[in-house]
């Protein structure tokens, strides 16, 4: 039996190859996923060694938590009391100390000297501005020279490069402080790195740094030198003793691992997100897998009933196809770990599209990756070939005496119990996932979608028939092949069925997205229209913060009646990181209509004051007058009083505090909007004119009108929504290769009937002709069914969502329509392959064929 599962694969290589691309292109995406994440760990990895490498103690403020990627505003200090100058005096002091530096960071965006744009590396890296530091930064000069004096600064080689920065140049500098010029005295890098992993930085003396980040007479970190054979935990001690309380000495190498440590959470979440998608198209691969073996195992019936003729057992024929499978699952899964290779560079040239560069050294392929790779391909192989393997063994010696192969046929009755507790399943998840308040609700709700696929493709064979009969109705008049090409797509819905159940899935999910997406922008539309109150809506460029000085400018422009600033921040509620605002209760009434169930926006006006959302407040059973405790991350925890629950407001979160309580509690004090309204007897045109004369000196800043405003965040959904569509593309494309198979293969199960079709008569081009219309049906088919279930998963989500704001749901019928269009396109291309195989069989070995 071995040698005959041996021979079975070698004589059948073409089969081999059409069922393995399916798992190479599945595992390729996982095993691009790991080593795209994995490549720019270990460039953070080394980085962070690099920054710390001078460096034995620093000495920093306690963090009351750590707010991670939801942290919100500026530089690496933001969320750390500052560290008084004579600290500095005392760590020297220390025996064992050889050099000490105070180091202070925040935001520093740099402006193009020659187009007036602000300069930033890829959509969100970070603007960063730092002290210079003579004993302990990492920084190298790689020409000219450290900045001496507070018209000086250094910028890092990369940018330098790439916005052609010179030694002497002028360059305006906007910080938390406003916009200043500056002269370039030295360019930095750090040892084989030009830069700090896509980020650009400004270097100043520390003087200047101190007055630009508001940090007179404070630090944010002391950097520590040892003495030669003094340990770093040594040392940590020592310098230990001499802190005040709230401060603390880390060893250099911790801090390291730490900042990696975050980082590489930061970067799990990116993996995660592209994981899914990977199994996704693993998912869809699985059903191509089954598919094909089971068309396998119906073409073999003669084969298998002579393997038991001859006395071969049930188990040695179930092992038969099983090691058959395993071998193919191997096989593609070595080639998809090659191919995933690839696909990290496509990955990483994606983000880079649209300007999210990930850092990359010299490519990262761990064993991990080659394991997982590995085992997850063979593993699915091998899982979705074991139903088709149990009926391979279940095959009766009589079937040698057959003259074809006959598909044994599954209890109806088996199925729709079987199928619709599947479904059920599915749909139990899903509604207890968007509904129930699961912890892990995105598990439940993707393992929903899953059973719920799974049903709808074991039942959709009732409704294939009648379907393809409908689908196909318009391609009768095509003559002989419209008919045949209908009738073989009605003859066997199984089949037809689970040809089409993978691109239903791949469809499905695409119409998922298309259907939110609509009713996320047409919600925000709403929103918008309902909130915004001011005339003009001020922005960061891909809504990075900016410096609060523009506001302070704009407050004394005559022509402008209200100018409220908005900014945010994380803190911790009941065990949870969410995000914070700062408005000005004086002016936010004014710029953006906020409905209060209870309470008023005059509340903030007194000392530890704040307004929380209807949805919070509900789910909390809060009422006015309760008391909140937060925590910040840099002044520890504190009490505040709810003054007011308001309705879903797009601009404020969940809470709401003044900006003289926000300013208290956070570092990173800078402005995510500021709303601006024309004062009386001025035009919009003429307030338009005297904000872009203030905001000429911070050209990273962008004027927006109502209209515009809500057109950004339009535009900001579709973006999201192409990448998201690029990535399920390739499921697409896997579906595709499922239809080429099936039909490749089914060509073989009919070589008798396509021979005697020729011999009466049928052209080649009329054979073509037919394959292709059974191609178009059965790509139709799964679209019309991946519509359908889309669409029930964007209504279920957007009223899952309901509470949250999105209120509004929206089915995008011309891209739903475009979807099927494109569906039946693109089954005319999966079936040219096929229908030249099946045009150019041999009339005479087709008649005479066993």
């Amino acid at each position: 039996m071995w040698r005959a599962t041996l021979k079975s694969l070698l004589a059948r290589k073409l089969r081999l190859l059409l069922t393995a691309i399916a798992v190479v292109l599945g595992v390729g995406f996982v095993a691009g996923t790991l080593v795209l994440t994995d490549t720019a760990t270990t460039t953070f990895d080394r980085l962070f060694g690099d920054v710390y490498a001078g460096t034995d103690v620093v000495v920093q403020a306690h963090e009351a938590f750590d707010p991670g990627i939801a942290s919100g505003s500026g530089g690496p200090n933001e969320e750390r009391n500052p560290i008084p100058e004579s600290v500095l005096d005392d760590v020297r002091a220390v025996p064992g100390v050889r050099a000490a530096d105070g180091d202070v960071a925040g935001y520093a965006q740099l402006i193009d000297p020659e187009t007036n744009e602000p300069i930033q590396n890829g959509q969100g890296a970070p603007t960063l501005g730092s002290s210079w530091d003579p004993n302990t930064t990492p920084a190298e000069i790689r020409e000219g020279s450290p900045p001496a004096t507070s018209s000086e600064i250094a910028v890092d080689a990369a940018t330098a490069s790439g916005h052609d920065l010179t030694i002497g140049q002028q360059v305006r500098v906007i910080t938390q402080a406003g916009s200043e010029p500056f002269t370039v005295a030295g360019i930095v890098g750090f040892g084989d790195s030009d830069n700090l992993a896509g980020a650009t930085l400004t270097i100043f003396d520390l003087a200047t740094a101190q007055r630009l980040f508001e940090r007179e007479g404070t630090l944010d970190y002391v950097f520590v030198v040892g003495d030669e054979g003094v340990s770093q935990s040594a040392l940590r001690d020592r310098v230990a003793g001499v802190l005040p309380k709230g401060f603390e000495a880390v060893t250099a190498s911790d801090v390291a691992t730490q900042q990696a440590e975050e980082t590489a959470r930061a970067l799990g979440f990116l993996r995660t997100a592209l994981l899914v998608f990977a199994f996704v198209s693993l998912f869809v691969g699985a059903f191509i897998i089954f598919n094909t073996f089971n068309i396998i195992v119906t073409q073999r019936t003669r084969e298998l009933g002579l393997y038991r003729a001859i006395g071969a057992t049930s188990r040695q024929v179930l092992a038969s196809v099983l090691v058959e499978s395993l071998v193919t699952g191997l096989i593609a899964s070595v080639v998809g770990l090659a191919v995933g290779l690839l696909l990290a560079k496509g990955l990483q040239g994606l983000f880079s599209a649209f300007g999210f560069d990930l850092p990359s050294t010299a490519t990262q392929v761990r064993v991990r990756t080659v394991v997982v790779s590995l085992v997850i391909g063979t593993i699915i192989t091998v899982i979705a070939s074991v139903a088709p393997a149990r009926r391979a063994s279940r095959v009766a010696p009589i079937e040698a005496l057959r003259e074809t192969g006959v598909a044994p046929s599954a209890s109806p009755i088996r199925r729709v119990v079987f199928g619709g507790l599947i479904a059920l399943i599915g749909v139990g998840l899903l509604v207890y996932g968007l509904f129930g308040g699961a912890s892990n609700a995105a598990v439940v709700v993707g393992a929903g979608a899953a059973f719920t696929f799974l049903g709808v493709a074991i039942l959709s064979p009732f409704v294939a028939r009648p379907l393809a009969a409908w689908i196909g109705a318009p391609l009768r008049s095509g003559g002989i092949s419209g008919k045949l090409g209908r009738e073989n797509a009605m003859r066997n819905p199984r089949r037809t069925a689970s040809t089409s159940a993978a691109l239903m899935i791949g469809l499905g999910l695409v119409t998922f997205v298309a259907v939110f997406a609509a009713s996320l922008k047409a919600s925000a539309g709403a929103i918008l229209d309902r909130t915004i109150r001011s005339d003009f809506i001020l922005t960061g460029r891909q809504f990075t913060p900016f410096s609060p000085g523009l506001a302070r400018m704009l407050k004394a422009t005559p022509q402008l009646s209200v100018v409220s600033p908005f900014r945010q921040n994380a803190v911790k509620i009941n065990g949870s990181v969410v995000f914070m605002s700062g408005v000005d209760p004086n002016t936010i009434g004014e710029a953006t209509n906020i409905e209060l169930r209870s309470g008023s926006i005059a509340s903030l006006d007194r000392p530890s004051a704040v307004l929380v959302s209807r949805g919070v407040a509900e789910s909390n059973e809060w009422h006015v007058g309760d008391d909140v405790p937060i925590l910040f991350a840099r002044t520890g925890r504190k009490t505040f009083e709810i003054g007011g629950v308001f309705e879903t407001n797009p601009f404020l979160n969940d809470y709401a505090i003044s900006l003289d309580d926000y300013d208290a509690n956070f570092a990173g004090l800078l402005d995510s909007i500021v709303f601006a309204k024309a004062a009386p007897g001025t035009s919009i045109d003429a307030a338009r004119r005297a904000i872009e004369r203030v905001a000429d000196d911070f050209p990273n800043v962008e004027i927006h009108d109502q209209a515009q405003f809500k057109q950004q965040s339009v535009d900001q959904v579709n973006q999201l929504l192409v990448i998201v569509f690029v990535l399920l593309f390739l499921a697409i494309v896997i579906s595709l290769f499922g239809i080429v198979n099936t039909l490749s293969l089914s060509i073989y199960e009919r070589v008798h009937e396509i021979g005697l079709l020729r011999a009466v008569g049928m052209s080649r081009v009329q054979v073509r002709r037919m394959i292709r219309v059974e191609a178009v049906i059965t790509a139709v088919l799964g679209a019309v069914l991946g519509v359908a279930i889309g669409v029930l998963f964007g209504w279920a989500m957007q009223r899952a969502l309901a509470d949250i704001g999105i209120a509004e749901l929206a089915i995008p019928i011309g891209q739903l329509v475009v979807f099927v269009v494109a569906a039946g396109v693109l089954g005319v291309f999966a079936a040219i392959w096929p229908a030249r195989r099946a045009a150019k069989l041999d009339v005479l070995a087709a008649i005479s064929y066993e």
